[in-house]
């Protein structure tokens, strides 16, 4: 199933959001964090799954240009999948730096692992645009169901670190695999 995600929407009603309240909605009321979008202590991240092979061309687009992602819950063998981890609000240094890490786990249906990976630099340097606007990290994780992986459902985990501000933050997406 897919339905259509705005992440300009996300942006326009998180950039005042992102203290201890949470995300807010298009009605400007706190949204209490879910197992795939969460802020704590000012620091926010959000996991999206897309089938969107385009992603980049829409993430890559004037300020003014509302991004749409398509998402997705469910995917047959062959096609292709992307985790999108964005973040805001990171604490910055002295000069204007964020250092954010992530580790990423992709487990199978019987909850085995698929990918492992700790301490991967989701972003690290100079912001140049408000710190509270959403930014895609590094890592894109690509997934493609073959023909010997498990049916069911798949868990994607990813834990974002912001290490000037010493906070971590475990995200959890799934989807599954018909």
């Amino acid at each position: 199933m897919k339905k259509a995600l705005s992440v300009l929407l996300l942006l326009l009603v998180c950039a005042s959001a992102f203290g201890q309240q949470g995300f807010r909605d298009q009605h400007g009321q706190v949204s209490p964090n879910t197992d795939s979008r969460k802020s704590i202590d000012g620091f926010a991240g959000w996991l999206v799954v897309t089938p969107d092979a385009d992603w980049k061309a829409k993430w890559e687009t004037p300020a003014d240009t509302v991004p749409y992602f398509a998402t997705a819950s469910s995917t047959t063998r062959g096609k292709q999948l992307f985790v999108l981890i964005f973040f805001a609000n990171p604490k910055l240094d002295g000069s204007n730096a964020a250092d954010i890490r992530c580790d990423i786990d992709v487990l199978k249906p019987d909850g085995k692992p698929s990918f492992h990976q700790t301490g991967m630099t989701c972003f690290k340097g100079a912001l140049h645009e408000p710190a509270t606007h959403m930014f895609l990290s590094a890592p894109v994780i690509v997934w493609t169901g073959d023909a010997t992986d498990h049916s069911g459902t798949w868990v994607v985990q990813v834990t974002l670190k912001d290490n000037l501000r010493h906070v971590t933050m475990p995200l959890r997406t799934s989807f599954e695999l018909k």
